[in-house]
């Protein structure tokens, strides 16, 4: 049985600590296709994760509505959510389960285009400049980035913290994961939490959303039935940590 747990605020959050400069806030997907010349239609995907137009029934199986994302549940998972303390907006949702986390976030993308390489290309540069090191290995996802960061611990000492980005283009969004603990230092391919995110349901919504836009989230008592559609205001960066934590039971 999965949980939302209550967890202390002050403690340990996923901090890729990069910011991308470049998320064009004024510049809509739309712009992406202009109509000067035809495009191929992509080819069917056969796994997940999963765009909401490519399942009947989102709630199948348990999965948590959370507004952008549909979380599937398994035995012992917990979910945590980050809140961003001056909206209060729901920013990241992680969960956690045998000594892993798996932190998601889902993006808005351009309509013909993947943002995965521009992406990873970014976090490598932030992480090894913070002299860190990183690694692109190819998962059961598509590429990933195996990184080494350098953090202070609880103890003010330095240590160095394993983690594996993952990132999964859609049809017009972008799905971010980062794996730490148990699955990052000793990584494979058959983890629960990577066999999670494949199972993980997008909800883009139609409405008009920059790229690198975050797809609004939600609790899950705030969630609704229909898709989310853009939130007003600034797009965050997708690689900002939110000031305050929140868990949810």
């Amino acid at each position: 049985m999965s949980r939302f747990r209550r967890r202390d605020k002050n403690a340990d959050a996923i901090d890729p600590d990069i910011a991308a400069d470049d998320a064009s806030p004024g510049r809509d997907d739309a712009e992406y296709d202009d109509g000067a010349s035809p495009r191929a239609a992509p080819p069917a995907r056969t796994s997940g994760p999963w765009d909401a137009s490519e399942i009947d029934d989102p709630a199948a199986g348990g999965r948590v509505n959370m507004g952008g994302m549909w979380i599937p549940t398994t035995d012992g998972l917990e979910v945590q959510v980050q809140v961003d303390e001056a909206s209060q907006g729901v920013i990241a949702v992680t969960l956690l389960l045998d000594g892993g986390a798996l932190q998601l976030q889902p993006f808005a993308a351009p309509r013909n285009e993947g943002i995965w390489d521009e992406i990873r290309a970014e976090i490598r540069s932030g992480i090894t400049s913070d002299g860190g090191t990183s690694d692109e290995v190819e998962g059961p996802l598509g590429t990933e980035l195996h990184t080494r960061a350098q953090v202070r611990a609880p103890d003010g000492k330095s240590a160095v913290e394993p983690a594996r980005f993952i990132g999964v283009d859609g049809p017009r969004w972008f799905l971010r994961g980062v794996l730490t603990g148990a699955p990052a230092a000793a990584p494979r391919d058959d983890d629960v939490l990577l066999t999670l995110m494949r199972d993980v349901v997008v909800v883009r919504g139609t409405g008009p959303m920059a790229p690198r836009e975050l797809i609004p989230l939600r609790l899950p008592d705030q969630a609704h039935d229909a898709p989310a559609e853009a939130a007003e205001g600034d797009p965050l960066s997708p690689f900002e940590r939110g000031p305050e934590i929140t868990e949810i039971h």
